[in-house]
């Protein structure tokens, strides 16, 4: 039997038919012409969704946390400083990275629904000198976008390397690395790109390939960039067997991405972000995130009054819906709702009715089609 649930969580996110066949072709060997050239197609396509000429791609197996490990183990050495800029749970997880590799680390940390204003970075980085900073573009526990942009304009023109990770955003937000000055970009396959998970995706500037060049070595093996750096630029080359099918599913993810073009696709995620605030507002629902730094590519929502996380979540999945419970502080108190990749108005529409129909099963008052006429508008932008 086929699994028709929809998983409208912050990623995995829902595959398109195209990426798994891509997927389910034959394994090759990993030096295999068809793997090779597919391999580098991928990485032609990563570097271009970057929006940068000079970066160097690097795709190797492994989840974003890996690509976090990779920017940070290879650009920063033990005992240099860097400052974190966080907005949830997984901005706190570059101090966790930090420690594990002797890096002393200064957090400027905002209130959970908010983003750390520019000019509370201003003010730190006016007062002390880092080798990073660190900034996390969309923060999966919590729904905030940061001002990278803003972020980036302080960071011109200084010694800082700058490391955005775009987990949460990475081909459903705007990331142009080169016009920021991005110099090391990270993410994973499994959300806005929408390919299949296993994979961990890094950007590294020139100035970022000198800094790990200039060291003679790192606490690392597997994640030493200079390792792989062999394999990206031929990747007939050997250093690890790479996970041939996901490479293959993610170059079909990434043609995908860039048929579509990628002024149309962050249109897209406007959109349908705009058709679910509008809908889950209409159903009297709160969002955990201020409305000025609310992402386009998952919305986390409180509970109303008496309606139980699990038992909301069960409900939801019994009629066809997964979404995701919320993390840290709002467990329990709130759930997450992922709306990016390769989605539509019809899989946005049909997370709208389950919410509204599983909140009418716990007790909420709701006239039926509420959700769907806030949103049609949206839907028909």
């Amino acid at each position: 039997m086929i699994d028709e649930t929809l998983t409208m969580i912050p990623g995995p996110t829902p595959v398109h038919p195209r990426i798994l066949d891509a997927l389910a072709r034959p394994t090759v060997s990993h030096v295999a012409p068809v793997f090779v050239e597919a391999f580098k197609s991928a990485l032609a396509d990563f570097k271009k969704l970057c929006q940068s000429s000079l970066g160097q791609p690097f795709i190797v197996a492994g989840s974003g946390t890996l690509a976090m490990e990779m920017a940070l183990v290879n650009s920063v050495a033990p005992g240099e400083p860097i400052l974190v800029v966080s907005q949830g749970y997984f901005g706190d997880r570059w101090g966790d990275l930090a420690a594990a590799f002797g890096i002393p680390c200064d957090v400027l940390r905002a209130e959970w629904g908010r983003a750390v204003p520019a000019g509370e970075v201003a003010a730190r980085l006016a007062s002390k000198t880092y080798s990073a900073v660190t900034v996390t573009h969309v923060d999966t526990s919590t729904g905030t976008c940061a001002p990278v942009e803003a972020y980036a304009g302080l960071l011109k023109g200084r010694e800082e390397l700058f490391i955005l990770d775009g987990v949460c955003a990475t081909g459903g937000v705007d990331e142009p690395c080169d016009s920021w000055g991005v110099d090391i970009l990270l993410t994973g396959a499994q959300k806005a790109i929408a390919a299949p998970p296993g994979l961990a995706l890094c950007l590294f500037s020139p100035r970022a390939m000198e800094k790990r060049k200039s060291r003679s070595s790192v606490p690392a093996y597997y994640a030493d960039i200079l390792r792989w750096l062999p394999i990206m630029e031929d990747p007939s080359r050997y250093f690890a067997t790479p996970p041939v099918n996901e490479i293959v599913s993610l170059a079909e993810a990434l043609r995908l991405l860039h048929s579509e073009g990628l002024p149309a696709r962050f249109a897209r995620h406007r959109r349908l972000a705009s058709a679910v605030r509008a809908g889950l507002t209409a159903l009297g629902l709160e969002y955990v995130t201020e409305e000025s730094s609310r992402a386009d590519t998952l919305s986390v929502l409180r509970y109303p009054e008496g309606v139980v996380d699990l038992a909301f979540r069960k409900e939801a999945a019994s009629r066809g819906v997964v979404f995701a419970g919320g993390l840290g502080p709002i467990a329990g108190k709130a759930f997450r709702f992922g709306h990016m990749g390769n989605i539509g108005t019809g899989e946005v529409a049909r997370a709208l009715t389950v919410i509204e129909e599983s909140l009418r099963a716990a007790g909420i008052s709701i006239v039926p089609g509420t959700a769907l006429a806030a949103a049609a508008p949206f839907h028909s932008a």
